[in-house]
């Protein structure tokens, strides 16, 4: 099942004047109005994807003469450049369809209408909808909008941490290899504001004892002191660094220095925001019950689910996380069973990382759940990917319904006499 196959409403053509079908680009769009016998009424059209441009596309379908009601209008839903006119025609009142990407290029694909490389055309969107295959994105709400947001930086800031804090690391390696003898982690505060001040062996050696004390004094007195400043200054005389091209390297940890602070403070500063977005939704209460979903792990979850009760089934909720299964197979030839991995892919980092620490959390039942498997023979990936769907599916199950977490019904199905082929699907067990 792929993303374009999860719940949503079909949309029917027919009972449309015309369908209009918008090639969104970062600068300019297209636009092409058919009838729903598909005969042509305008043809491929450019304009700016500006508040000047929205207007003179919303003049040019006035002059078709029927109310806006009667306009079905189609267009992908890709990245943040088609929200503003998006929600410009949606306030004129146009009967809008957001299409999955993966919906419109499968289409085209099939039809032979265009490499794999081609851009989709307004005229191809056009065709979608009258295709009676057009089903109707999901368009998040506010409050989602705003999860979606604030977790997806969040997640890219986190990620800039990471580099940054490697390429310090890395570039002591030359500077002061012997620094992380004094700070085990080299990348904390009070190391941080120390190298930008002192970024090599040979800065540090000639700031001397004194000088590199009262730094420490000022920045953590009750942590570091003389004894750490003559254990620096020591290992910076005695340093193995190499000395080559000290000036540029010593420039550039500092400049890296400088941007892990900062990031660091964005990064404070919108989890913040997220926990006063968490303390005031009430959708969430069933997932903080949960002992191995953490805040941002629960941000996530909310994030990329979304309204849960656009799902009918478990089966959806896994194909949207893309933790279904995926066989290639041709005549007599079956190749390896993987997922299908087409889903939203912070979904799946999330879940992943949740499934790993519950595996060595004491007391857990998703960990219980894993070594049961393991113990049953399943393979530890196998295993893994299934605590995986079990959480998925828990979190689904919270949201939708408001219940708090139970844990013995994490492992339930594991008794004998439940532990069927079918309750496996039923609860995403099955790899």
């Amino acid at each position: 099942m792929s993303p374009s196959d999860i719940p949503s409403s079909s949309v029917d053509a027919s009972s449309f004047a015309y369908v209009v079908g918008i090639d969104i680009g970062s600068q300019s769009c297209d636009f092409c109005v058919l009838k729903p016998d598909k005969s042509q009424v305008i043809k491929s059209t450019e304009f700016a994807n500006t508040r000047p441009g929205f207007e003179l596309l919303q003049s040019k379908l006035a002059q078709l003469g029927v109310p806006a009601e009667r306009v079905l209008i189609g267009l992908e839903a890709t990245s943040r450049y088609g929200e503003n006119l998006y929600q410009f025609l949606d306030s004129h009142g146009y009967q809008m369809c957001p299409l999955h990407p993966r919906q419109t290029h499968q289409f085209a694909q099939q039809r032979g209408l265009r490499a794999k490389t081609d851009r989709i055309d307004a005229t191809t969107i056009a065709r979608v909808l009258l295709s009676g295959e057009a089903r109707r994105g999901y368009v998040p709400t506010e409050l989602i909008a705003t999860y979606r947001e604030l977790v997806r930086v969040h997640s890219q800031l986190s990620d800039e941490v990471a580099r940054y804090k490697n390429e310090i690391q890395a570039l002591l390696s030359v500077l002061f290899p012997e620094f992380p003898q004094v700070f085990a982690d080299p990348c904390r505060a009070t190391a941080i504001a120390l190298l930008k001040l002192y970024p090599s062996a040979q800065a540090m050696a000639a700031a001397g004892v004194e000088t590199i004390a009262a730094k420490l004094h000022e920045l953590a007195p009750r942590n570091y002191g003389r004894q750490t400043a003559e254990q620096l200054v020591q290992l910076a005389q005695q340093s193995s660094s190499s000395r080559l091209a000290t000036t540029a390297r010593s420039t550039t940890l500092k400049i890296f220095c400088d941007q892990l602070e900062h990031t660091q403070a964005n990064l404070a500063q919108l989890e913040k925001e997220l926990d006063h977005l968490l303390d005031a939704d009430e959708a969430v209460k069933g997932l903080k019950s949960a002992p191995e979903f953490g805040r941002k792990t629960v941000s996530v979850l909310r994030a990329e689910l979304g309204d849960v009760t656009r799902f009918q089934r478990v089966d959806q909720v896994v194909a949207y996380a893309g933790l279904d299964l995926e066989v290639k197979q041709s005549g007599k030839w079956k190749g390896q069973t993987k997922l299908s991995k087409r889903g939203s892919g912070r979904l799946r980092r999330v879940l992943y990382l949740a499934a790993v620490r519950s595996i060595r959390l004491k007391g857990s039942a998703f960990g219980a759940y894993y070594h049961r498997l393991i113990e049953r023979g399943m393979k530890a990936c196998d295993a893994l990917m299934a605590v995986m769907r079990k959480m998925l599916i828990v979190a689904y199950h919270l949201l939708r319904t408001q219940e708090t977490y139970d844990p013995t019904k994490v492992c339930a199905v594991l008794a004998p006499a439940l532990h069927t082929p079918s309750s496996e699907n039923l609860i995403g067990v099955g790899t």
